[in-house]
């Protein structure tokens, strides 16, 4: 994990380059690099902070340049296969200098072609290539977006870096608010729903593709090119069969995200995902895997019962921390995640994860794995129950509907925890729904935020594919990135291994949600070695936070000395509107059945810090 940064097309300044490399330092604290020189007629200068995880010595310095043919290449990321893939290079004549999976991309990328090279990495990656023997720079980013990487184009220059506040300064521009991506941001919480950013003008090089910059198309993005899209149909596949691929997959997802030369921990939230995690590195026999996990004071939200259940299971000890509730606490922490974000966020649950982040860093853990993406594989969440009980009435599959309801109602599993606050975001447009607590500003209010519903004929699987590619994968990898990065730890994710998505996404809904369980396929996996009150657990938690009942006690005032005036900048700058506002709080405040709505107040409250922290970057 570092970070990346080039300028293509002219030399940047000095004061600006420098400054836009600092930004980034603690994505790479342990080295950094530079590279300048000419692509055909193209100035290119290409700049490297290094966090060393894979080969620690010089020979994985970066920007790495190919003895041979003179190509450069700026990484960031891990190739987990790189070891099979380093014997296929040898095999055909390739000799090595080093260790690091750097290398073996950069041989890769030259013998083979970024073409052939691509689909056949099993990892996580955003990457600049000179390849200078044909005049051209490509940049591409791995099939889930787990690495950041954005681009942007002003006064004859192509600007790319990993972190977008290296491209603010990089420019030293003011940009246009993306008023789409606000309301996108206010209507479902979720950033990187595109390739949009918040800043119109600064975009980001779209997941699983790679672009192509020549100077007979400088002066323009081109367009990204496809390597891979997750399949959404395949070949009937048993439910025993499926259930084994499952568990046999997981295990060597996780088995090659342990490679690594510096220490390597588990983010243990007390929930199937991480546990599933948990038993795969137990069976692979890693014993010096430090587990992480979070306390909370609120017992409706704590999944300390759980956490400790797996422990003592596998006899680990694990390294808890707990979410301050002092309130200046609280916020300093807020406002200190918004900064490391480059942009709003939706949860209090991103401090929780900037902390386990700290805490990582202060035991001298570099490399932990999290449970992300197992939700989206697996139809985990609530709304996937609606989206097949809906795609099910569609197809006039009523008895297949009625059934699935009631084995959802016997296990006392979802529909327990059904919330129509939350479930709005998911209804489809013709529902009548109840009223929002989202009051959107005259210059967000026209514009149609993208839909988090099932669209007309999109089937479960296509949705799921849409959760990957546009919805909560992308928001979530973006969150889980930018926190662990400010603290120079790195975040693996052994269930977006695209094996695993081509196996779990295409298979029907009806074995995902099987018999009154959402994820089935994964807790009959895992049944045989984790207690049945983890395999076969009936809700769902994940690192929460008790966000209403902060917002209506401990975080009341400070909240409402925050935002509820109308010279806030939210309201000034039309993005959200104050008497609506202020309404909606006075109902949120007296109704304990509109405690769903916090999550728009601490969006609201994030898109203010935001707006105050980055406005002197926005044109006006």
């Amino acid at each position: 994990m570092c970070g990346i940064l080039g300028s293509i097309g002219s030399r940047p300044p000095q004061p600006q380059w420098e400054r836009a490399c600092r930004i980034q330092r603690s994505r790479g604290p342990d080295a950094s690099g530079e590279w300048h020189g000419r692509v055909g007629r193209l100035d290119v200068s290409f700049a490297h902070q290094r966090l060393s995880i894979i080969d620690l010595s010089d020979a994985g310095a970066q920007p790495m340049v190919h003895p041979e043919s003179g190509s450069v290449l700026t990484f960031n990321g891990e190739i987990y296969n790189y070891i099979e893939l380093r014997a296929r290079l040898e095999a055909e004549g390739e000799r090595f200098r080093g260790q690091s999976d750097t290398e073996v991309l950069l041989r890769a990328l030259d013998r083979w072609g970024i073409e052939k090279t691509l689909p056949l990495l099993n990892g996580m990656w955003a990457f600049a290539w000179a390849d200078v023997h044909r005049s051209r720079v490509c940049l591409s980013r791995d099939r889930f977006g787990e690495k950041p990487l954005h681009i942007a184009a002003h006064d004859g220059q192509m600007m790319f870096a990993s972190d977008i506040r290296a491209i603010l300064a990089l420019a030293a521009h003011r940009w246009p608010l993306d008023y789409r991506s606000v309301t996108d941001f206010l209507t479902l919480g979720l950033v990187d729903t595109g390739v949009r950013t918040m800043f119109s003008g600064i975009s980001q090089i779209p997941a699983a593709t790679w672009l192509e910059i020549r100077e007979s198309d400088f002066g323009r993005l081109p367009e990204p090119r496809q390597f891979w899209s997750c399949p959404v149909e395949a070949a009937p596949c048993p439910m025993a069969e499926l259930v084994e691929q499952t568990g046999v997959l997981l295990r060597d997802s996780v088995r090659i995200r342990l490679r690594s030369d510096v220490p390597v921990g588990l983010l243990l939230s007390g929930g199937l995902d991480s546990s599933a995690i948990a038993a795969a590195v137990h069976t692979l026999g890693h014993e010096n895997v430090t587990m992480f996990s979070l306390a909370n004071d609120d017992p409706s939200v704590d999944e300390s019962p759980f956490v400790d259940i797996i422990a003592s299971h596998f006899s680990r000890q694990v390294r808890q921390i707990r979410l301050p509730t002092d309130p200046n606490s609280l916020l300093g922490h807020f406002e200190r995640v918004v900064r490391c974000m480059g942009t709003p966020i939706s949860s209090l649950s991103n401090i929780a994860h900037w902390l386990l982040m700290r805490e990582a860093n202060d035991q001298g853990v570099t490399v932990l794995l999290s449970g992300q993406g197992g939700d989206e594989l697996l139809c985990g969440y609530r709304k996937y129950l609606g989206f097949h009980l809906q795609d099910l009435l569609r197809r006039k599959r009523f008895y297949s509907a009625l059934r699935t309801t009631a084995e959802f109602a016997r296990q006392g599993t979802v529909l327990r925890q059904f919330d129509w606050t939350h479930a709005a975001r998911y209804l489809p447009g013709w529902w009548p729904k109840k009223r929002s607590a989202i009051p959107l500003g005259p210059l967000t209010r026209p514009l149609r935020a993208t839909s988090g519903a099932l669209l007309p004929g999109e089937s479960v699987q296509q949705r799921q594919r849409r959760d990957l590619a546009e919805l909560s994968v992308p928001a979530l990898t973006h969150n889980e990135d930018r926190t662990s990065m400010d603290w120079s730890r790195e975040i693996r994710l052994p269930f977006l291994d695209h094996r695993l998505a081509e196996l779990l996404v295409p298979a029907p809904a009806e074995q995902k949600l099987h018999r009154g369980w959402t994820k089935f396929p994964l807790r009959a996996a895992i049944a045989p070695m984790v207690p049945a009150a983890i395999a076969w657990r009936r809700d769902k938690q994940g690192f929460a936070s008790p966000e209403a009942v902060w917002l209506r006690s401990s975080l009341r005032q400070h909240f409402e000395a925050r935002m509820l005036f109308r010279e806030a900048r939210a309201f000034t700058s039309g993005l959200l509107d104050f008497n609506a506002f202020s309404q909606r709080w006075e109902l949120f405040q007296s109704d304990n059945s509109r405690e769903g709505w916090s999550r728009f107040f601490v969006c609201a409250l994030a898109l203010e810090v935001w707006i105050e922290q980055f406005e002197q970057d926005f044109a006006t």
